[in-house]
Formats: C-alpha cells, structure tokens, sequence
C-alpha cells in the first residue's frame, strides 16, 4: 500500500515537506514513523523520545483528523491514507 506523509515546519526541514511510503496494508502509525526515521537521525531524535515512543508533544493526523496520543500506538494506515505529522507549536 501507499502511504503520503505531509510534514510540516521543523519536521519538513528534515525530511521534506512530503514522502511516500510503501507499506504493509495495516502498517501502525508509530511504524511507519519508524520507517521514516531509518532515513534520518535528526528526524528520529525529533520525533520519538528516549523510550522510542512518538514524543508527546508530536501532533498526528490521518486525512485531516487527529490522533489521539493514547490512540498513536493501535491506529493503522490503509492505502491512500494521508499522515500528518508536526512538531511542536507555539505563537503568541
């Protein structure tokens, strides 16, 4: 299956703004993250903490609707899903 992973500001800078990967049908989120940062250590180091679990303050979504971090490690992609992944933000 194909999976489009937009990324965005700091996470675009590492990897590029998008990729796509071609996975296993059913393929977890945090998996295809893994896959992603086999590519990159700036991208592992910013994305997953110490443990090797989605950093908390990473934001997710699947065609335009978030993942819930208690949610990150059973949610699966399918073919054609968009992955969304952003680094922290902040404004004021």
């Amino acid at each position: 299956m194909n999976v489009r992973v937009k990324a965005f500001a700091r996470f675009r800078e590492i990897i590029g703004s998008e990729n796509t990967l071609q996975l296993n049908e059913g393929t977890p989120v945090i998996d295809a993250l893994k896959t992603l940062s086999a590519g990159s250590l700036d991208f592992r180091d910013a994305c997953f903490d110490k443990e090797g679990n989605v950093a908390s303050h990473v934001v997710l979504m699947i065609n335009g609707k978030r993942i819930s971090s208690k949610d990150r490690e059973k949610v699966v992609l399918h073919d054609g899903d968009e992955l969304a992944v952003f680094p922290p933000v902040a404004g004021g």
